[in-house]
């Protein structure tokens, strides 16, 4: 009888227990979204035109309730989103630049605003994409993409595919994660494009992300017969197209020969048609310059690596002019980032 009562004792502790934790509200994440305390981060300065290498923005949440509007903290600090037509983004007559409301980092150019008739402030093109960070976000049962001030990870908004041209995308913002300044001239990045390709693009495109000076990387097709082709299309190998990718880049900080040397050390450029488990002409190993100078530094690049006896075979590398490049339907850009994937490895320039 005494060993029946105990038991049930127990029983009913370990059901209050359960209970107790079920019941209990979760102890609410600091700074869930913050990007990593330490490091430097390059971003886009648009009232200079340059690139410029800074410190990431990291403070608690008691910091950052002293800074910000309870609004804007439950907006920039906890996701939040606020009501349709509520927001006050107003258009200035003169330039002006749209800030981030918490760490000052230049995000949208006045220029880039448009009426979308959504209720909040939308943009088709940030002044650079090094100013911003995208997540997967599945909440409320959806797929989209979040939008992040790159520099301190404050929730910006979400990005959508029904934009006005030339990008096609609407940069959906919250009015109270933004603050605006007023100056004369915007500055556009003086960049120039390569294109490089090297197997799966998803790898190659994060590898070129991860470096110094690279402004953005599109994955696409290039080098085929097909018009506008599409993925399963260049997947039969059937069009000649190989995956690529167009790197934009700042030739003040990153040189194309450094972007060859880190194109030869993510790759296998003796397997012809292949990259690992990746089979077909659509993963080969190809460079496609736009200039007479790019098509000498490849050149030369390559006769460097094939002289160096660093592989056993030839290095079947294509050096070509550059053609059409047909940018990949949007589920195939930024593939590791928006899936949270940790990217490949970069070597050492060589």
């Amino acid at each position: 009888m005494i060993d029946i009562f105990k038991r049930l004792i127990y029983i009913s502790l370990t059901l209050f227990f359960i209970i107790f934790i079920i019941s209990a509200p979760a102890a609410e994440v600091e700074n869930m979204n913050e990007p990593e305390k330490t490091g430097k981060i390059n971003i886009y300065n648009a009232r200079t035109g340059k690139i410029e290498e800074v410190e990431k923005v990291y403070k608690t949440d008691e910091e950052w309730k002293k800074m910000l509007t309870p609004e804007q903290f439950k907006i920039m600090r906890r996701k939040g989103t606020e009501p349709p037509a509520t927001g006050k983004c107003d258009l200035p007559k003169k330039g002006g630049i749209y800030q981030c409301a918490g760490c000052g980092t230049d995000l949208f150019g006045v220029t880039a605003k448009f009426e979308s008739g959504s209720g909040w402030p939308s943009f088709w093109e940030p002044v650079s994409q090094l100013n911003i960070r995208i997540e997967a976000d599945d909440s409320f049962g959806m797929r989209r993409i979040e939008a992040l001030c790159a520099r301190c990870g404050a929730h910006l908004g979400h990005i959508f595919d029904d934009g006005p041209p030339p990008t096609g995308k609407r940069y959906c913002i919250n009015s109270a994660a933004l603050k605006l300044i007023m100056v004369d001239k915007i500055y556009k990045e003086k960049t120039e494009k390569a294109v490089f390709a090297a197997g799966c693009f998803w790898g190659v495109e994060s590898a070129f992300r991860q470096v110094k000076g690279v402004v953005s990387v599109t994955s696409g097709f290039t080098g085929g017969r097909t018009k506008d082709p599409t993925y399963e299309q260049v997947s039969t190998g059937k069009t000649g197209h190989a995956e690529a990718v167009e790197v934009e880049y700042d030739p003040a900080t990153l040189s194309y020969e450094q972007l060859l040397g880190l194109f030869w050390n993510i790759h296998d450029p003796t397997t012809p048609n292949r990259q690992g488990p990746d089979i077909g002409n659509q993963y080969r190993s190809a460079i496609f310059y736009y200039t007479p100078e790019q098509e000498k530094a490849a050149r030369l690049s390559r006769e460097k690596l094939e002289g160096s006896g660093r592989y056993k075979g030839h290095i079947t590398t294509e050096i070509t002019p550059a053609g059409d490049f047909y940018k990949a339907d949007e589920y195939h850009q930024r593939y590791y980032e928006k899936r949270g994937l940790k990217p490949g490895c970069i070597f050492p320039f060589e």
